[in-house]
């Protein structure tokens, strides 16, 4: 079975990447999961310089999934470049880089650092988090903040640049193709849904942050959804995400349209998920005697009458 993927011009050896924001640098699990396996690892986001985040709690169990404000705490690039990548490279990671940025410069200039680094394979451009105010969600709300930022990043880097994109609008769609516009290579999709929870003994937020991003298996379907409807609009390729837990969850989001997949809430709940996830899809390829999971990309059948979808 041909398990391997291109997004843009990086050749990923399996459709499996590790989320931003759940598997840290990478380096941090590498005792656990033999980091050269996965298709790619999708390291936490970094701005120019360090940030502390936001103050505990920062993290909740929701109802089938989870609420996180952390804030994106991260060490900043140089000492990314310096002190995460050199080990990454070791192990011989494929490694996207999450990147942030509070103005259109921070967004240019990180990624400029990181184009002149060894050992990135691509810039996801973090355009969507709802937990900090500043700089990111402004652009990843506005069709022409999300087509400035892709475009400044496009003239300073020729690695695939893959923004990802926020499920808190109206039209994620349209976001997609304002994305592509600006010369992105490819988009993910989604990141997590603004939400709350409160404690009713106190009446108050269980986070600090008051509000936080939920993630997890009960917005999947929700996910799913917006990765079938992109894939009507766009041609470059789509990385899905949203409460990934197995391999049937990772094969819904590629025949809805997904070319790759991130999964990372289920890293809490199972370090070793990733060769399930790996035999499970295999297993699926050989039943339906597909030879190659990229044949699998957008196969979904909408035509099917009532009957044949219940299967009576």
């Amino acid at each position: 079975m041909d398990l391997s993927v291109r997004i843009g011009s990086l050749l990923l050896k399996n459709p499996l990447i590790a989320a931003s924001g759940c598997f840290g640098y990478g380096v941090e699990y590498a005792d656990v999961v033999d980091l050269s396996s996965l298709g790619a690892i999708a390291v936490k986001g970094l701005f120019l310089s360090e940030r502390e985040g936001h103050a505990a709690p920062r993290i909740v169990e929701t109802p089938a999934g989870m609420l996180n404000a952390i804030g994106l705490q991260g060490i900043g690039v140089r000492r990314f470049v310096s002190e995460k990548l050199p080990e990454l490279r070791a192990r011989n990671a494929t490694v996207v880089v999450n990147v942030c940025g509070t103005t259109l410069d921070e967004y240019v200039e990180v990624s400029r650092i990181l184009s002149d680094a060894e050992g990135v394979g691509a810039i996801e451009l973090n355009i969507s988090c709802p937990n900090i105010k500043e700089g990111g969600i402004q652009f990843g709300c506005s069709l022409n903040g999300t087509y400035d930022v892709v475009s400044a990043v496009r003239k300073v880097t020729r690695l695939p640049v893959i923004p990802k994109l926020t499920p808190n609008v109206t039209d994620v769609p349209s976001f997609a193709r304002a994305a592509e516009e600006g010369g992105a290579d490819a988009v993910s999709l989604v990141n997590t849904f603004l939400a709350m929870v409160i404690d009713i003994e106190t009446r108050q937020p269980k986070i600090s942050n008051v509000v936080g991003g939920l993630s997890g298996p009960a917005i999947r379907p929700i996910a799913v959804r917006m990765v079938y409807e992109c894939r009507q609009t766009v041609r470059i390729p789509i990385i899905g995400m949203g409460g990934i837990a197995d391999a049937r969850d990772a094969l819904e989001f590629m025949i809805a349209g997904a070319t790759a997949v991130q999964v990372g809430t289920a890293n809490f709940v199972d370090p070793f998920i990733w060769t399930k996830l790996v035999d499970g899809i295999r297993d699926y390829l050989q039943r339906h005697r597909i030879a190659r999971v990229s044949d699998l990309v957008g196969t979904i059948d909408t035509h099917a009458s009532a009957t044949e979808r219940s299967g009576v």
